[in-house]
């Protein structure tokens, strides 16, 4: 492939394709520097000191204990028996 598209432009000013030879300056173009690193490791000794603190904490727990109490009463109690009234349903009431 032709880089400056004169590929399909054909013959040009009489000068068939393969004769054609366009003024093209050549240009320099300079990508930024490319940096590269090694690295190398060494045992380093590092001393390490951890102090460890102990703290006793004391919690108040509640734990029940169930205490009862007992009363007596007296109460009378009439052989007599009251007769209640029976309310009759809306629907009984409707039917008749």
């Amino acid at each position: 492939m032709n880089r400056n598209n004169y590929y399909n432009m054909g013959n040009v000013g009489g000068v068939n394709e393969t004769e054609f030879c366009p003024d093209c300056p050549t240009q320099t173009i300079y990508d930024p520097p490319i940096t590269q690193y090694e690295n190398y490791f060494h045992p380093q000794l590092v001393n390490v000191v951890q102090n460890i603190e102990t703290v006793k904490q004391h919690h108040c727990c509640p734990v029940y204990q169930q205490h009862y109490t007992h009363t007596e009463k007296n109460v009378m109690v009439s052989n007599v028996k009251r007769g209640k009234r029976t309310k009759s349903s809306s629907k009984n009431r409707s039917k008749k």
